[in-house]
């Protein structure tokens, strides 16, 4: 079973298996947490989804999808690229939230993945709110089963901390 820990701080500078980056479609960098892998990580990551983009995914990676790369330069073997969705009031896109987490851990198990950094994915820029995508999160990370032994959520702040705490407090005692 897996252990989930909450923790506020700088997701590239962790040091796991895998780190899961909130990556664009394109897999070419962006903001956000997306830009901070990418910086910190150096030219192997990009030169590498630059391979995917040119073979496998010509297109992009699909929203709700994942798939490994190297970690260049991190403390981390990997980074798992997922595509969050864009938040709207018109549509409920909460499966494919759920897939990106889901996704994440079964491309851990495959590249052999125990200790894994997770963002909130989509709770940025992509407008998805806070509380909703903390449980999405919690909850999707400790039903799907994985390999996975510990999933580390790295918060950017005291109040997605504080949020995430919530809602793992929700998950495991009711």
């Amino acid at each position: 079973m897996v252990t989930v820990r909450l923790v506020q701080g700088d997701i590239a500078a962790q040091a796991v298996d895998a780190i899961v980056n909130a990556a664009k479609s394109s897999l070419l960098g962006g903001g956000g947490v997306d830009g901070a892998i990418h910086a910190a990580g150096g030219p192997a990551i990009l030169a590498a989804c630059r391979r995917l983009r040119a073979g496998a995914l010509p297109g992009g990676l699909p929203v709700g999808e994942a798939v490994a790369t190297t970690a260049g330069r991190l403390a981390a073997k990997h980074v798992i690229h997922t595509v969050g969705p864009v938040h709207t009031p018109h549509e409920d896109r909460s499966h494919l939230l759920r897939s990106c987490y889901a996704r994440s851990l079964a491309v851990a198990d495959e590249i052999g993945a125990r200790t894994l950094a997770l963002p909130a994915v989509s709770a940025g820029a992509y407008g998805w709110p806070a509380r909703d995508a903390a449980d999405i999160a919690v909850t999707t990370v400790l039903t799907t089963p994985s390999s996975v032994t510990e999933a580390r959520f790295v918060l950017f702040d005291q109040a997605m901390l504080r949020i995430f705490t919530e809602a793992l407090e929700n998950a495991t005692t009711g």
